[in-house]
């Protein structure tokens, strides 16, 4: 027997979407057009496909981790300047919540072979350019696809540290990405300042430095050392060390009512950085946390994040950053910025962001950041949720 004999059982109703994995991140990414209009209807859809709020996600496509419970909204633009729109919404396996607050730089790798795919962006050859609105953020980034014949290619020699193998390059080009959630790239003014903590070693307080910034991402950055950590721990070691991880959220809610972000106790959003000197040859090391969790590698948006604060004076970042000889710094004058490349040392090896930055007389312009990812189609089917959630 077939399972398309098997028909669709009456109390479920079936919802076409795509599992994919988008960088170093997994989810389905749907068609705007198959999901509920009524955004609390469509969260609860989202939260029952992905199996939240249970941790495991034993009753739902998520893999019980945050960079395996994410999901990909895709449709034509509205915007004249943009082909497709792109909503990323975090479905949070410990708090089941559903956060469009922030985006994700790596479930966008694959939005690119998904509208090709699926009819929004006819393929050119070999490759094929579209320009994606991230409906989050309101901004906009600039996708090269390999499309050889017309037909999207998986298949490549690229390689990124935390995917297994190799896949064909997709290059990511984000723009207009200062301020993306607060409207400012600097929301306290400040390139960085103290937060009055508990100390997770005595009951006395204590002081740590951060620097609060918003590039493709708000963010709470930090030195390791100031935390006590070294900066070389892993995620496991990092996630089951209570005191360290209720300190950090102590420290991301001061800073989210700092940057204008309000109660973020039950938001995604400031995310957190933890950074080291680079041990490597990168420019600097970070722990990124998503932030229940720590990543296993880093997300796109926290990394170009942290490259901007690592070539801005002031900043914890460039207490850190350990720049190349004869690397531009973000000095030039020449309108549109001079390249800067930076490497982001993290647990599974090393994330390459190329940046364009201008040295101001008040301070640094980040006009864009690049980065190439690879992406991979798992499987095409039907996701189903109970009628009672999605009346028919």
């Amino acid at each position: 027997m077939s399972l398309g004999s098997l028909g669709l059982p009456t109390q479920q109703r079936s919802i076409p979407c795509v599992l994919m994995r988008g960088g170093t991140s997994r989810g389905p990414y749907f068609l705007a057009d198959d999901l509920p209009t009524d955004l609390d209807v469509r969260d609860a859809v989202l939260l029952m496909v992905m199996g939240s709020p249970q941790g495991r996600q034993i009753d739902g496509l998520g893999g019980g981790t945050t960079v395996t419970s994410k999901v990909a909204v895709v449709g034509p633009s509205s915007h004249p300047d943009a082909d497709v729109d792109y909503l990323f919404a975090q479905i949070d396996p410990v708090w089941g919540t559903v956060d469009t607050k922030p985006t994700c730089g790596n479930m966008l790798a694959g939005v690119g072979p998904f509208a090709i795919e699926y009819g929004l962006v006819p393929a050119g050859d070999p490759t094929t350019s579209l320009v994606v609105r991230n409906v989050n953020t309101d901004s906009f980034i600039d996708v090269v696809c390999q499309t050889p014949g017309g037909e999207v290619s998986y298949d490549g020699d690229c390689a990124i540290d935390g995917v297994d193998g190799t896949a064909a390059p997709i290059e990511l080009r984000f723009r207009g990405i200062e301020g993306s959630v607060t409207g400012s790239m600097l929301p306290t003014g400040r390139t960085s300042e103290v937060v009055p903590v508990a100390s997770r070693r005595t009951d006395g307080p204590t002081e740590v430095e951060v620097t609060l910034i918003d590039v493709a991402m708000p963010m709470v950055l930090a030195r390791a050392l100031d935390l006590g950590c070294t900066g070389r721990e892993t995620p496991d070691e990092l996630e089951s060390d209570s005191a360290f991880m209720a300190l950090m959220e102590a420290i991301r809610r001061e800073a989210g009512a700092r940057m204008g972000l309000g109660d973020v106790s039950q938001s995604v959003v400031p995310k957190f950085g933890m950074l080291s000197e680079p041990l490597h040859g990168g420019t600097i090391a970070s722990r990124y946390f998503t932030p229940t969790q720590c990543h296993p590698t880093h997300a796109v948006s926290g990394a170009i994040c942290v490259a901007a604060a690592s070539v801005m004076v002031g900043t914890v970042a460039a207490s850190l950053a350990a720049l190349a000889a004869g690397q531009p710094d973000g000095t030039g004058a020449a309108v549109g910025g001079v390249p800067v490349d930076i490497a982001i040392e993290h647990p599974s090896g090393t994330f390459d962001v190329s940046l364009l930055a201008e040295r101001l007389a008040d301070g640094v312009r980040i006009h864009a950041g690049g980065v190439t990812r690879t992406a991979r189609k798992i499987m095409a089917g039907m996701a189903y949720v109970p009628i009672d959630i999605w009346p028919a």
